[in-house]
């Protein structure tokens, strides 16, 4: 029963407070530049649906925790709902016209939009960095400690000892540099640039370009998920690893490189979706972000600070996406009464906000399609009916 207890607390426990942590800081980012900008918020809640507990801030604000713990939102004065979709069927007064956010000036309601991306890359960058200076981090010498039988590595002939400085053009300081390039490649072939101990010639070395051919395997995470991954077939070489300390300058400058080195990696990932050359059940929702957070609880403090990290810098990233209902929606609806100078009808964006309701509602039945194919529950389900 314990046993039961503390994978319910790993897989649901653990999954609702970082979901709660990036959902606040996300959503906390609305309120201050709303705040700062004069607009009067009427809710802030963590959590969907009817209000569990909550309690009257002196400047107006209901701060709520809501029943359904998955998301939550700001609500502005002039918002018909948590979707910021504008309430056009009244008449505002010159005093509500102030404080209301739809009349706020584009660059206003602009700067209010994008606060929420901006807080969760913002908390990642800084997360990160604290991390880097309390851990440090360990930096694996991109050396081969070992080819695998029949592998790619094997095929083109990397041997042990072999020092990989160049992949597809880009230079290679680190066993975790080539695995970027690797995992990039859907199995498209890999120029390599190799140094090599020449044992004839004693103290020389010899400079081999190689062409590999990755083989695409299914792998599984470090948050336990599984991933059809191209692979080289070679370990790193583990007396060439060394572990890096920082201070707290250069761990903010190394923590906005990974940041944008996560953002890079996901919008190539999701391009190459869309051209069809990665599979898109990579796609992952709900199910499958609590699967990782009980695995990144089973690691320990660290695993769950960096998980908390990732899903803040996806969510902005997701949040920034061009889709009405979403703050990169609301930023094109800016951008284009910007350039108008004047909004969008309110049947334009009423039709707007539909069609980002059907996307990302499509999108919610897709990801959990596919979580319910990664935890194998069809499967489980054939086999109750057999």
């Amino acid at each position: 029963m314990s046993h039961v207890l503390l994978n319910l607390w790993d897989y649901v426990g653990v999954f609702l407070i970082i979901l709660t942590v990036v959902v606040f800081v996300h959503e906390l980012g609305h309120f201050l530049v709303a705040r700062w900008c004069g607009v009067k918020v009427e809710i802030f809640s963590i959590g969907m649906g009817p209000e569990l507990w909550g309690w009257n801030a002196k400047s107006g604000t209901r701060w709520r925790i809501s029943w359904l713990p998955i998301g939550g939102y700001v609500k502005m004065f002039g918002d018909s709902d948590p979707a910021s979709t504008p309430d056009m069927h009244r008449d505002y007064t010159p005093a509500e016209q102030a404080v209301a956010f739809h009349y706020k000036t584009v660059g206003q309601r602009a700067a209010v939009i994008v606060a929420g991306p901006l807080s969760n890359f913002i908390f990642g960058i800084v997360a990160m960095a604290m991390l880097l200076i309390v851990y440090g981090e360990a930096r694996i010498a991109p050396v081969v400690g070992q080819v695998q039988p029949a592998s790619a590595a094997a095929d083109v002939g990397l041997a042990v000892g072999d020092r990989i400085i160049e992949a597809n053009g880009h230079a290679i300081d680190s066993f975790q540099d080539l695995q970027k390039v690797v995992q990039m490649s859907v199995g498209e072939p890999i120029a390599l640039v190799v140094v090599r101990q020449d044992i004839a010639a004693g103290t020389g070395q010899q400079r081999l370009t190689l062409l590999a051919h990755p083989q695409v395997s299914e792998i599984t995470d470090l948050f336990g998920n599984v991933h059809k991954t191209p692979l080289l077939g070679i370990l790193a070489d583990p007396a060439a690893s060394t572990l890096l300390r920082f201070n707290p300058a250069t761990a903010l400058v190394e923590s906005v490189k990974q940041t944008g080195d996560m953002i890079g990696v996901t919008l190539t990932g999701i391009g190459q979706m869309i051209l069809g050359q990665r599979d898109s059940s990579e796609i992952g929702g709900p199910l499958r972000i609590a699967k990782g957070a009980g695995a990144a609880a089973k690691i320990g403090f660290k695993g769950v600070a960096y998980y908390i990290i990732l899903l803040s810098i996806n969510l902005g990233l997701f949040n920034l996406f061009p889709i009405p209902l979403l703050d990169g929606g609301h930023l094109m609806f800016c951008g284009i009464e910007a350039l108008r100078g004047r909004p969008l009808g309110p049947r334009a964006q009423e039709y707007g906000f539909r069609v980002g309701l059907f996307l990302v509602f499509a999108l919610m039945l897709f990801s959990t399609r596919n979580d319910l194919l990664d935890l194998r529950v069809w499967d489980f389900i054939k086999r109750v009916i057999s």
